[in-house]
């Protein structure tokens, strides 16, 4: 790289604002040169009213002249030799929709925008692959990222400016330069989509760790430690704002507190918890949660719905349940699917994506937050004399304050409440449950927020997933039949004739070649369903995906898992997926996976493929914990002892509920009623018998009859 490309670069990967990234950009390459060449006007149609996506449905009416993102998209720009905009978004999202009201929906910049370029609107939701690597080049370019995502490419694909939302005014100036510098001296944008497009393709490089594997505790505490640094003790979650709920990391934490003692984590994660509970991000009224908060105190959400979130936090707050009791974390889990039972599952057993931030306001505004905020008029008019303990419940004041109306929050506990207003547990809760009816039939007569209804493998697998941590934990049936439904959905649409996933499902069609999230979240669904049914057909499945996972999507040079299968075409580079975010990464689910079924199939080489996988990445690890929360999950299996717990015999499924009622994180359940040659179960079944095996490095305890017996041998 000669020095002149090499600043340029420099500047762009450190820049922070838009604007100034492109008057940097320009100023540099043309010379402050301000004319604009002469541009030709093209005619075309919005071709996104013929798609299925909601998100790209809301565009399908701009003046724009928007395309899908499919080959005659791209072939098109390569034989007209035009650049690309790609702008990435999602139905649910608030700034997605105000750039929409501001440009896309503006005549003169819908002029510049199809004079000048092929524009492409997709779905980050539906094209995964696509928001990936178009993310990476933002972030590398100006060391931010988020939705909208707006991006300028060469006809060929490869970016050379992008940023999130922009004002109009910006948009169009940023627009006209680029086109014009493309005019004026394409090979310098070509030079530097050579630049950026290394600087993508060693973004995502994992390396085979060659060190011998040797995972500690010592390792996870000197991590939590170095994270530690950035909690906030006091509202939990991290000391700073925005807050994102992060489940996976404090499923992480709960774990490793819990089975190290550590008292002082396991006061922070319940202080997290309870705050997330008690905040504006949890709905009050309907149940469910929002994306995350604005402010530190878990009040004002960014008002969007969205599924993997939920199904996350179903799971997290049921293992919490199991550990402390608290009556706050089974409400908000019973709030929470009956919330997604009602507004985002449709009769056939699929869940929907997610419920949108905006909804229309009296006035017909659309506005971020509008279904679910209140005046203070609004509450008196409803509660009548109950208004001064609701308003002191859930902090009608300064405290609860938002823009002039009340987003819902508590601060007190319901021991607090009681003490104070002289109530017994069963008077407030009757009270709650009247305040929620009253609210909720009012809410109800507003204009909804537009529902996402599109069906996402992997988004669904990770609802399958919550249904049945809440199964295990509170028993109830209606949790269990919901995740065999979807379950069932998933392999008679999702499935196809080959052993492989499709990825999107919208209007009765199922499209778009799986990812490896679909992969490891259906894997890791089937797996948990399997221990809750003890029917083998689901592990059968879990094999049989994760052996076409290893047919597409394994890199046999370092062990890991690419995001796209090799069936389909490369958008600038192959990537990996490795660092946990809101969802946990798709190679570390898988990691976990590989590990369970190395046990249930007696398998080495999964053994061995999980335990490279974490090997790789731990160097990483270490400095940056919160990336890594689901490795660090998967380390806990090797610091610590992990066990198998066969149950044989005509009373397993009896037991194995039983069992589920204690909180055993480090330990995985195979069982079966009668003879079975699943090496754990293998000459074990005894008539008129059950017996529960607890095993652990292939050496198994002698067989007890009680849970209670078989819970002492896994705690002790």
């Amino acid at each position: 790289m000669n020095a002149f490309l090499y600043i340029i670069f420099v500047l762009l990967k450190t820049m922070r604002n838009h604007f100034l990234s492109i008057i940097i950009i320009t100023a540099t390459l043309l010379s402050c040169k301000s004319q604009t060449s002469e541009q030709m006007t093209h005619q075309y149609t919005n071709d996104l009213i013929n798609e299925t996506s909601p998100y790209l449905l809301q565009h399908a009416h701009n003046p724009v002249n928007w395309k899908a993102w499919n080959d005659a998209s791209l072939e098109e720009a390569k034989s007209s030799n035009r650049l690309i905009l790609i702008s990435v978004g999602y139905a649910a999202c608030h700034w997605c929709h105000v750039m929409e009201r501001e440009s896309f929906e503006d005549s003169l910049v819908a002029q510049v925008m199809n004079d000048n370029f092929i524009n492409i609107k997709v779905d980050r939701e539906e094209r995964p692959d696509v928001d990936r690597i178009y993310m990476n080049a933002v972030q590398l370019m100006t060391g931010n990222g988020g939705w909208p995502l707006n991006v300028v490419a060469l006809p060929d694909g490869r970016p050379v400016w992008g940023g999130t939302y922009f004002r109009k005014e910006q948009w169009m100036s940023a627009l006209e330069q680029i086109s014009s510098l493309y005019n004026e001296n394409p090979n310098r944008l070509i030079e530097y989509a050579d630049k950026l497009e290394e600087g993508i393709k060693a973004l995502d490089v994992v390396a085979l760790n060659s060190e011998e594997a040797s995972f500690s505790v010592d390792f996870i505490d000197q991590a939590i430690e170095k994270w530690s640094k950035s909690f906030d003790n006091n509202k939990g979650g991290m000391n700073r704002a925005p807050k994102f709920m992060m489940p996976n990391n404090y499923h992480f934490l709960l774990r490793h507190a819990y089975q190290n003692k550590d008292e002082e984590l396991q006061e922070y994660v319940n202080t997290t918890l309870t705050n997330i509970a008690y905040g504006g991000v949890y709905d009050h009224v309907g149940g469910g949660f929002s994306r995350y908060s604005v402010d530190a105190k878990w009040h004002v959400p960014h008002f969007e719905k969205m599924l993997y979130d939920n199904a996350q936090l179903v799971s997290l707050y049921s293992d919490a349940y199991l550990i402390t009791k608290n009556p706050l974390y089974k409400r908000v889990v019973e709030e929470t699917l009956a919330f997604v039972s009602k507004e985002l599952t449709h009769n056939d057993g699929t869940f929907y994506s997610s419920l949108d931030a905006d909804s229309m306001t009296p006035d017909g505004e659309l506005e971020e937050g509008a279904y679910y905020i209140w005046s203070k008029e609004e509450l008196e008019k409803l509660l009548k004399t109950d208004f001064e303990l609701f308003k002191d419940y859930y902090n009608i004041n300064n405290y609860g304050s938002w823009e002039g109306h009340y987003v819902l929050i508590r601060r007190d506990s319901d021991a607090d409440i009681l003490k104070k207003y002289k109530l017994t547990a069963e008077e407030l809760n009757a009270k709650l449950k009247e305040w929620k009816s009253l609210l909720y039939e009012a809410r109800e007569k507003r204009e909804r927020p537009r529902l996402d209804d599109k069906v996402l493998t992997s988004w669904n697998a990770l609802m399958i997933t919550g249904y049945l941590d809440a199964y295990e934990v509170f028993g109830e049936s209606s949790y269990l039949d919901a995740a065999l439904k979807n379950a069932q959905f998933i392999v008679n649409k999702q499935m196809r004739s080959d052993g492989g996933l499709n990825h999107n499902y919208k209007n009765g069609t199922s499209n778009i070649n799986g990812y490896l999230e679909d992969y490891a979240a259906t894997i890791s669904a089937f797996l948990k369903l399997y221990e809750n049914t003890l029917d083998q057909k689901w592990l059968d499945l879990s094999r049989d995906l994760t052996n076409y996972a290893f047919d597409h999507f394994f890199d046999d040079a370092n062990k890991m898992f690419f995001f796209t299968s090799d069936e389909d075409k490369t958008i600038v580079t192959r990537n990996i997926e490795y660092r946990d975010n809101v969802v946990p990464a798709s190679n570390s689910i898988m990691a976990h996976n590989l590990f369970k079924m190395s046990h249930y199939f007696d398998n080495e080489a999964y053994a061995q493929t999980a335990k490279t996988m974490l090997n790789n990445v731990k160097p990483e690890m270490i400095e940056y914990p919160s990336g890594f929360s689901n490795w660090f999950d998967l380390m806990l299996n090797y610091t610590n002892n992990y066990y198998e717990v066969a149950i044989v015999g005509t009373d397993a499924a009896e037991k194995i509920k039983a069992l589920n009622s204690y909180y055993l994180p480090n330990k995985l359940v195979i069982g079966s009623t009668s003879e079975n040659d699943l090496p754990l179960l293998k000459n074990r079944f005894i008539e008129g018998k059950t017996l529960i095996y607890v095993c652990v490095n292939k050496a198994c305890k002698l067989p007890v009859s009680e849970v209670e017996k078989a819970v002492e041998l896994i705690k002790n």
